[in-house]
């Protein structure tokens, strides 16, 4: 039981991560847009 509980933990923290990993890259993303956008206008 208890290493059932160890598993979800790392699975939650795993999906945890990679949800900030991709909100960090969409921000990233979106940053680069708007500068190239400036920059060409």
């Amino acid at each position: 039981m208890a290493g059932m509980m160890d598993g979800m933990g790392w699975m939650m923290a795993g999906m945890g991560v990679a949800w900030l990993l991709t909100v960090i890259v969409l921000v990233l993303a979106a940053a680069a847009l708007l500068k190239y956008l400036r920059g060409r206008s």
